[in-house]
């Protein structure tokens, strides 16, 4: 019988395009959790699916010249290689275009209307008169009505996190066509949160305990919530009504009873948590072989059944206020907790492809990277706070080669050979200095086990490598090594490594919910069952037989991880060849060629002037006025700095520039300078430089040195280009 019954989800990734690094970070935590559970004893129901409709995937198959319906089947048949790649083991992968969501949303649309909480206003809506149709909420751009910021959806700002209309968007314009969309008349259907019921109830809620007697949300995500409950000078709640509708054409499901209409993605998305779950558990039990499978209803009505999501930041408001009001006013058991995490950044930098600071899985996989590098990376990074993650390549290899490597397979490397070759691959008695260590490493599992139960996970690996450093120092104490040399040694001999086989089956049951493959292979090597929780009260014991050791993981190897990030070639059309044979160019700085003798004349600054070239040449180069907005130097050179520029893109630029012998950072930062814009990103040691800074220097650096930077005049403005 299981000690807990859990439903455990992860957000549903929309069906347009291949999962990145974000997707896999969040389904190797929830991967984690469920896993520990298991190991726990408890049952565990872990589902997904596609999130199938909207207008961007309509409007992409009809690109593409397919059905939407074969174009989110493309997309899906795609996502085992990463789950599989990964180890990430959903029980179901279902679709929210599957029947089983089509009839959950329409059952549910009709409780809420029952209700009473659903509401038809006629609304003005952005029109795009070019395509011919209402614009969805995220193919309207422009400027953020609380910060500002530019090119920002119409449904919620990435720099802020604020939530607001369509209509309130400031110098809106199609993201479909470019034009300025135009305001249309329709009938819409609401949600009506702002309904007193829905925030009473959302406000004891978000503000409970669930059945453990832990908050529901994490303290990050209740300071952000007190916002949006704000109210008024008149007293009304700061919860906005949700329109659930769109027109016609759009790929979604019907509203009943209203035909033209459909429901919003959003309305029928996380419902299709549910229908995964029902699509799952409502299949034959035997065929599927789930266990401990009772039909859905049956599952979900059961008041022990706790209910988990994992869930990026980005898509909190969401979760927290309009899922649990739809499925407590719709008759159904809300949530147990809503784990919310953050973003995953490269080096300090948001994830861009085009800037070589994303990660790109499969890619990750094809280089033969293995996946449990990435998952114990993460793991000790990951929190239960809504942090973001840092992906930093140097800290990935040092992290994984030493604690996995150095620390962890290292004890059974050290023992097993002696094992085999001295005592016929038998364990034996533990002697008292093993006893001491092996009592200290059992009574750590229920400090462990707490740390997993809370998503702690960073403290769990830590704690654990502390361990694994006992058990080293305990090798390195005894020596086997030497004792194995010493007359009359053999039983201390014995004693040592079979502590250390013990030790290791202790760290290998810890560490099992990160590494599951990897323990797979020490259960076949220490010839014992499925490592569960409840084992670290339990030992293997004398007498207990091993198999040979065999090389468990590699070390993490400098040249593969650089080929992770390397971007790929651009393939810009050659210029012609200028009559000067000894001209040369790279990517960030054109080789000047040799300076004239004396520095004549007809060589200003030691170099000759370069051949003519025409105004269409010219103008190929895009030349910025930049903001520094930062400025440091690089660990490891002596002649970088890292320099960070606003060219007025919302965004800043990752910068390396040679002049860390004439500059220093502190004198930079705030001054205005000249950039190359449209130079093509170029992967360094240190990272990716997007630009090339302007400076002019002697070719003769001996006899003229000096390195100086381009200041443009006051009154000039990042983004300004040089014409």
């Amino acid at each position: 019988m299981p000690k807990r019954r859990l439903f455990v989800t992860t957000a549903l990734p929309y069906a347009n395009g291949k999962f990145h690094i974000g997707h896999i970070m969040e389904y190797i935590q929830a991967d984690i959790w469920v896993r520990f559970q298991r190991m726990q004893g408890n049952l565990v129901h872990f589902v997904c699916a596609d999130d199938a409709h909207g207008a961007p995937i309509m409007i992409a198959a009809e690109k593409a010249g397919i059905t939407p319906q074969q174009f989110v089947a493309n997309i899906s048949s795609g996502r085992k290689p990463y789950l599989d790649g990964f180890h990430i083991g959903f029980d179901n992968w279902h679709s929210t275009d599957g029947p089983e969501n089509h009839a959950l949303a329409k059952e549910i649309y009709l409780q809420l209307q029952e209700a009473g909480l659903i509401e038809v206003r006629e609304i003005e809506q952005f029109y795009d008169p070019e395509k011919g149709m209402f614009l969805p909420d995220r193919f309207i751009k422009g400027e953020c009505p609380s910060c500002g910021a530019k090119d920002q959806y119409g449904d919620s700002c990435e720099s802020c996190g604020a939530v607001y209309s369509p209509t309130e968007v400031k110098n809106p314009y199609s993201a479909l066509s470019g034009s300025t969309p135009i305001l249309k008349k329709s009938d819409h259907y609401f949600f009506k949160l702002s309904d007193p019921r829905c925030v009473s109830f959302l406000s004891e809620w978000t503000q409970g305990l669930n059945a453990d007697g832990k908050t529901r949300l994490q303290p990050e995500v209740l300071n952000k919530i007190k916002e949006w409950f704000v109210t008024d000078e008149s007293g009304k709640s700061g919860l906005g009504d949700w329109d659930i509708s769109r027109d016609a054409p759009y790929f979604g499901i019907e509203i009943p009873n209203a035909p033209g209409k459909y429901f919003y993605v959003w309305l029928d998305a996380p419902i299709g948590y549910l229908a995964s779950l029902k699509n799952y558990l409502d299949q034959d039990s035997t065929q599927k072989n789930v266990p401990g499978a009772v039909g859905f209803d049956s599952f979900l009505s059961d008041p022990g059944v706790e209910q988990y999501h994992f869930i990026g930041k980005d898509i909190t408001y969401f979760h927290t206020l309009f899922w649990p009001a739809m499925l407590h006013f719709s008759g159904r058991k809300t949530p147990s907790s809503i784990f919310v995490h953050g973003f995953i950044t490269v080096s300090g930098e948001k994830m861009s492809k085009s800037r070589g600071t994303g990660i790109d899985p499969l890619k990750y996989l094809s280089l033969g990277m293995n996946p449990e590098w990435l998952r114990y990376y993460l793991a000790a990074k990951l929190s239960a706070r809504v942090e973001d993650v840092d992906f930093n390549p140097q800290d990935f290899m040092l992290r994984v080669n030493s604690d996995l490597v150095g620390k962890y397979i290292n004890i059974a490397s050290r023992a097993a050979n002696f094992i085999h070759k001295q005592f016929n691959a038998q364990l034996g008695q533990v002697g008292p200095n093993g006893e001491q260590l092996l009592i200290q490493l059992q009574s750590a599992a229920s400090s462990i086990s707490r740390l997993y139960e809370e998503r702690e996970f960073a403290k769990a690996l830590r704690d654990i490598m502390a361990l694994a450093d006992l058990v080293n120092e305990f090798v390195d104490q005894n020596k086997p090594w030497e004792l194995a040399k010493k007359e009359g040694a053999t039983s201390e001999l014995h004693a040592v490594c079979s502590t250390c086989l013990e030790a290791f089956r202790y760290l290998s049951i810890f560490l099992k919910p990160v590494l599951p493959a990897l323990c797979t292979q020490v259960e076949t090597f220490l010839k014992c069952s499925p490592l569960v929780f409840a084992d670290a009260s339990t030992r293997l014991g004398p007498g207990h037989i091993i198999n040979d050791y065999k090389h468990l993981i590699q070390r993490v190897d400098e040249k593969v991880l650089d080929k992770l990030f390397e971007m790929p070639e651009v393939s810009d059309t050659k210029p012609a060849q200028t009559s000067n044979p000894s001209s040369s160019s790279s990517s960030t700085k054109t080789q000047p060629p040799k300076a004239a003798s004396a520095f004549s004349v007809d060589a200003p600054g030691g170099e000759v002037i370069a051949p003519t070239i025409g105004i269409d040449d010219f103008a190929k180069i895009d030349l910025r006025i930049a903001h520094i907005v930062s400025c440091e130097p690089v660990e490891g050179s002596t002649k970088l700095l890292r320099l960070m520029l606003d060219v007025g893109e919302g965004r800043t630029r990752q910068v390396f520039s040679g002049i860390a012998s004439v500059y220093k950072p502190e004198d930079l930062v705030g001054k205005l300078t000249v950039m190359v814009a449209n130079l093509a990103p170029r992967k360094m040691k240190f990272g990716v430089s997007e630009g090339m800074v302007l400076a002019a220097s002697h070719a003769d650096e001996k006899s003229t040195p000096g390195i100086y930077i381009l200041q443009p005049w006051p009154g000039a403005k990042p983004g300004m280009r040089i014409h």
